[in-house]
């Protein structure tokens, strides 16, 4: 089977954001695999309106423009692993967004999350998972958490130490998650061409 093709999402906006630090640290992770080929994905170069289409695209097709590349973008992926900010035990809301203007082109593929905060985003992640459920996506069993003092060790207003400095902790986790997410990629991956060649078949 070729390589599964992985986006790793940044799923801040702001300009303050710690995200790109943790994004930067799980690129190089995934890229160590060789069953993966991954690029970042940050949601800042996309300039999402809020979702305004008449439906989602499972119903009919998105007008906006910007929606409509994003949709593209994301259909180029076999995987996702989303890098999460907790706001108010919940994800942000350009993730949210971001979720709500596609919906067939998640349908049907794995996705991983990195959370930071001092809980590590646990709330969040736990919510996306709800929202992935929806999209009829699969989720990795594990995710990484970079909470307590782990999230102030490399945060830029604690410590600001590189994440190297807390791989001992939150290593193993990412392993687990990568692992996870290879497996569903494959098989959903394959399942996926089987749904394809029987439609044509079927033409």
């Amino acid at each position: 089977m070729s390589k599964l093709k992985i986006a790793v999402i940044i799923s801040s906006t702001r300009d303050a954001r710690f995200g790109e630090k943790p994004a930067q640290w799980i690129l190089e992770k995934a890229k160590e695999r060789p069953e993966l080929e991954v690029e970042l994905v940050d949601l800042r170069d996309f300039d999402l309106p809020f979702f305004n289409e008449a439906a989602s695209n499972l119903w009919m097709p998105s007008q906006d423009p910007k929606a409509v590349a994003w949709q593209n973008k994301i259909s180029e992926f076999d995987g996702y692993i989303f890098v999460v900010a907790e706001y108010n035990r919940s994800i942000t809301g350009a993730l949210k967004n971001a979720l709500d203007q596609a919906y067939t082109n998640w349908n049907k593929k794995p996705f991983g999350a990195v959370g930071y905060g001092t809980v590590g985003a646990a709330r969040a992640i736990e919510h996306l998972r709800t929202i992935g459920t929806e999209l009829q996506m699969v989720s990795t069993r594990s995710a990484v958490h970079i909470g307590s003092g782990d999230f102030f060790t490399v945060w830029g207003g604690g410590a600001n130490q590189p994440i190297s400095a807390i791989e001992q902790s939150i290593g193993p986790s990412a392993k687990d998650m990568l692992d996870q997410l290879v497996w569903w990629g494959q098989a959903t991956k394959a399942q996926r061409a089987n749904e394809t060649q029987a439609a044509q078949a079927a033409e």
